[in-house]
């Protein structure tokens, strides 16, 4: 079968979605199909190799720049003005501003629906799957003219994303995914799907895949450090912040250290400045890093931090990268509906934290802490315990949806 992937990575390199992409393609190609990655980027940043498949790269510099300079458009952080200012000093970004805002057709999504249909008329593709969020690879997708199938994976959800109103809702989802054949869901959105929900209709689109997370991790060299707790994420307001993780840390004393690696601080500086005074050495916040660099803070690890995201239908795919490493996992969790609880009920070395009051929260956390950090189990345990998210299973759910 002839495939082609598009990933979008241009606000954030590092992001989960276009890595995890990247790792579904590999694992198609392993398996012996034609896999081409259509990669949009930032201009920076290349994009790694896909080990069996060929690429393509479309840079798009002036949608970055926008991109970083709006600060995404997110609730706090910078004032309006400061960011506009910001956006003034780059021609290329006020350029992509207004093609986005004022004109309505963003680059992005123009120019990659010409490249899917220049792919396209060289060889055709069985199907097209593009990699959302972010979704102006979908919109392109969706207006290409092409032959084979066309496919959405929306490892983030639009229209029932909580995090921010999307651009014409649940009528504007319906019409993006009535333009596709297939539609790959998290199991959290399924009940979008469901008879009565606002997705009822186009349920015999929709598949539920698990994320391809599952691999064993890299030989980084570096020694465990027991009392070294690390979380690798970004943070965003009203979905994953940092004041429930920083509290705790303060409470729970000893020499147990907590490393932050990630964006989104932008929104939590006054969090940020008050557990930096607090915690002193024993914090120490690192801002966005490259993902070996990642890896390498988690390999050293003791017990690697996860915060539950506020979004019932939303679960971070970095908890499988988290199981796969075979460490202990403390969980802060975002309260009952917090998606990601039953997939730690399977996990033996996960502590699942509720709500509350820091100094309750650190007497429950310290003697698991004693009794945990430093533990490692064997990949082949991850792996039985989630054996749905391991790449090879994932490319076999992936073409069930094709009927192949």
């Amino acid at each position: 079968m002839r495939l082609l992937f598009i990933l979008d990575a241009v606000e954030a390199p590092a992001a989960a979605n276009p890595r995890l992409g990247r790792r579904l393609a590999g694992a198609l190609a392993a398996a012996g199909h034609d896999v081409t990655v259509l990669e949009l980027w930032d201009g920076r940043t290349p994009p790694p190799a896909v080990p069996g498949c060929a690429q393509q790269a479309l840079a798009f510099a002036g949608e970055a720049a926008m991109e970083k300079a709006l600060e995404g458009g997110a609730a706090g952080g910078s004032p309006l003005p400061l960011r506009l200012l910001r956006l003034a000093a780059h021609p290329a970004a006020v350029e992509a501003a207004v093609r986005q805002f004022v004109l309505r057709r963003p680059r992005r999504v123009t120019g990659t629906r010409r490249a899917i249909e220049r792919l396209d008329a060289e060889t055709p593709f069985d199907a097209v799957c593009a990699v959302a969020a972010p979704y102006r690879a979908a919109f392109a997708l969706e207006g290409a003219d092409i032959r084979g199938k066309k496919l959405l994976w929306q490892m983030d959800p639009y229209a029932a994303n909580e995090t921010y109103a999307a651009p014409g809702g649940y009528d504007r989802e319906r019409q993006l995914l009535g333009a596709m054949d297939r539609v790959y869901i998290t199991q959290q959105a399924a009940a979008d799907f469901a008879p009565g929900g606002p997705l009822a209709a186009l349920a015999p689109r929709a598949q539920v895949l698990a994320f391809p997370s599952l691999v064993p991790p890299a030989e980084t060299g570096s020694a465990v450090q027991p009392q070294s707790c690390v979380f690798c994420g970004t943070l965003y307001r009203k979905l994953r912040e940092p004041g429930a993780l920083l509290a705790l840390f303060a409470a729970l004393g000893g020499g147990w250290t907590l490393t932050m690696a990630g964006g989104g601080w932008e929104a939590f500086a006054p969090a940020r400045a008050q557990a930096e005074a607090a915690l002193g050495p024993r914090l120490q916040i690192l801002g966005p890093v490259p993902p070996a660099r990642a890896a390498a803070l988690e390999a050293q690890a003791g017990v690697l931090v996860s915060i539950g995201n506020a979004a019932a239908n939303q679960v971070p795919s970095k908890l499988f990268e988290y199981a796969a490493a075979g460490k202990p996992v403390l969980h802060l969790s975002a309260g009952e509906n917090d998606a990601a609880l039953p997939y730690l009920a399977r996990w033996p070395l996960a502590l699942c934290v509720p709500p509350g009051e820091p100094a309750w929260q650190a007497a429950l956390v310290r003697p698991w802490l004693e009794q945990t950090a430093g533990k490692v189990l064997p990949f082949a345990q991850a792996a039985a315990c989630f054996p749905e998210f391991t790449p090879e299973a994932v490319a076999q759910d992936f073409l069930r949806g094709l009927g192949g």
